[in-house]
């Protein structure tokens, strides 16, 4: 019998100017296939499917995780408010839902979505960042970004920090989207 091999191999892009930069976009680009691949079955009922009235939706995961890629981006670049935003994704900042109130609904822009809209957002967040992440070079990776905060304090990161941020940020969203499948599969069992 053949033994089965499974290959993760995760390649970084070599037209890029810095190869950190680089890495981040390819972490995130197999994070992507990983969480689509995942989701492939997936009907908008389920998409729009909340536990209970206050929480997320995995649609309104979806529709984070690309506002937060191009506002990050966006903040990256130096547009400390994302006002390019809309223009960007079609969505505004507030587009994805999140937060809600305790006893709120997902957003009705967001119910009956196929995950092919889902991933057209996506792929629409990630072609706004990826010349992004490839012009980067060392020098703007340790570049310090002065953002100010709704209530007047003030965030400072580098850039590096928030292509992190923008990674983990996916990962684990993508880890709450897991778990509702779960929910949504147990809800099935139980009804």
């Amino acid at each position: 019998m053949p033994v089965r091999v499974d290959r993760n191999i995760l390649r970084v892009p070599k037209r890029a100017r810095n190869a950190e930069a680089a890495s981040f976009l390819a972490q995130l680009d197999d994070l992507s296939r990983r969480m689509f691949d995942d989701l492939a079955s997936i009907k908008a009922a389920e998409l729009a499917w909340q536990p209970r009235r206050g929480a997320n939706t995995i649609g309104m995961l979806l529709a984070h995780n690309a506002i937060v890629e191009v506002y990050w981006m966006l903040v990256a670049t130096g547009d400390l408010k994302g006002e390019r935003l809309e223009e960007v994704l079609g969505l505004s900042m507030d587009g994805d839902g999140i937060p809600m109130p305790e006893s709120g609904e997902g957003p009705a822009h967001l119910r009956g979505r196929s995950l092919a809209w889902y991933r057209k957002l996506h792929d629409r967040a990630r072609a706004f960042a990826t010349p992004i992440l490839m012009r980067m070079d060392a020098a703007t990776l340790e570049k310090i970004v002065k953002r100010p905060r709704r209530d007047g304090s003030r965030h400072d990161s580098n850039v590096r920090w928030i292509l992190y941020h923008v990674l983990e940020h996916q990962a684990g969203h993508y880890g709450q989207m897991l778990l509702l499948r779960h929910l949504y599969a147990d809800r099935r069992k139980r009804s």
